[in-house]
């Protein structure tokens, strides 16, 4: 049967999230494995066989493992069974199915991408600390990403929440607010540099995911809070560490 025996090989608050809550949304059962960071789980041979760039998250979904946030959406997306109770994307030859795919690749390699010089500047930046200037032009640059996703929600809602039968949030929303929560979380420090009240459009789609059950119960499996994207706390995990 299509969906059993899934395992996701996760960590708490990482892009794992992303697709737990894209499981969830899909009602396709699934097993969790954590990959525990604080041992550097995710550089060891055993979840380098799974996933070789050791970034998190890995998907067995029996006949393959996938690995990379984006490709593992988009097979979920395509491979829901007839009649599931969401449809997270547009299906092939779908009129929408085209900026869809546009928009899912900015966010996958360009917007999270930047993340992870927003995240760990000293690796990119060649030295330690990283340069200030370095620092605020990939700032500038993550709000300008986040800006054209606002712009995009605005002029096509329906690629970022299906309505009809099939009402809920597509990949393409869950995939920017966990991001959006994430720019707003790490690095731990006092500085606030981006208000998702300022992405009217965006904070919407947040107030609608979070109280949803597929959100309600990722909240809970990973220790998020109560308002996981409109207003996120760092985590609190029942098992494993974010970073």
């Amino acid at each position: 049967m299509l969906g059993q025996g899934y395992i996701l090989h996760y960590a708490p608050d990482n892009a794992s999230l992303i697709v737990r809550l894209a499981l969830l949304e899909l009602g396709l059962p699934f097993q969790t494995r954590l990959v525990d960071r604080t041992v550097r789980a995710q550089d060891s041979a055993a979840y380098r066989a799974l996933a070789p760039t050791g970034l998190i998250p890995a998907l067995d979904m029996g006949d393959q493992v996938m690995f990379e946030t984006g490709a593992i959406l988009l097979a979920l997306a395509d491979r829901a069974p007839q009649g599931s109770h969401a449809k997270l994307f547009p299906a092939e030859g779908a009129p929408q199915r085209g900026d869809a795919l546009k928009w899912l690749f900015f966010i996958a390699t360009t917007l999270h991408a930047d993340c992870r010089l927003h995240f760990y500047p000293d690796q990119y930046a060649g030295q330690t600390p990283a340069p200030p200037a370095f620092c605020a032009a990939t700032r500038a640059r993550l709000l300008s990403h986040v800006a054209l996703i606002e712009a995009a929600a605005h002029a096509q809602p329906d690629l970022f929440w299906q309505k009809g039968h099939n009402a809920g949030p597509s990949i393409l929303t869950l995939y920017t607010l966990t991001i959006t929560r994430w720019l707003r979380l790490y690095p731990e420090g006092p500085e606030s540099w981006l208000n998702l009240a300022d992405y009217p459009c965006l904070y919407a789609l947040a107030s609608q995911l979070e109280v949803r059950a597929s959100a309600l119960q990722a909240a809970l499996d990973e220790g998020l809070g109560p308002t996981p994207f409109t207003t996120p706390i760092l985590p609190n995990p029942p098992e494993g560490s974010p970073t």
